[in-house]
């Protein structure tokens, strides 16, 4: 018999995405929202929407998302943006992390494009 291991760790969209909200808090990330769009979206379950500080910040905020999904066993897709580091989009298959600067933020305005979905209660 063969022993078939998991490739990814076994957990809930909602799970990841508010461990990868509690990995941007860590770093600092700024005005954190997660959005639940599973009954909306045929690409994702969750969303997740964070300012950086600055270019560097955003950098350094999806270089640890992607440590921590690394070390965690979780997948990840692709990255978009890393080099210019002023829209970062992290794609962890089930979750969707777009790390923003303040102005594009408010410019692209991914919330209100989700108005009508429902937004994760995360601790303070």
């Amino acid at each position: 018999m063969l022993n078939k291991e998991k490739k990814f760790a076994d957990m809930t969209s909602l799970e990841k995405a508010r461990n990868v909200a509690g990995w941007l808090d860590d770093k600092q990330g700024e005005r954190i929202t997660v959005i639940n769009v599973s009954g909306l979206s045929s690409v994702t379950d969750m969303i997740v929407v964070v300012s950086a500080r600055g270019v560097k910040h955003a950098q350094a905020l999806a270089t640890h998302i992607l440590d921590k999904a690394a070390e965690n066993n979780l997948e990840f897709l692709s990255m978009e943006g890393h080099k210019t580091g002023e829209w970062v989009l992290v794609d962890l298959n089930d979750v969707l992390v777009h790390v923003f600067l303040d102005e594009l933020r408010e410019f692209y305005n991914i919330e209100g494009m989700w108005a009508e979905a429902p937004r994760v209660e995360l601790e303070a």
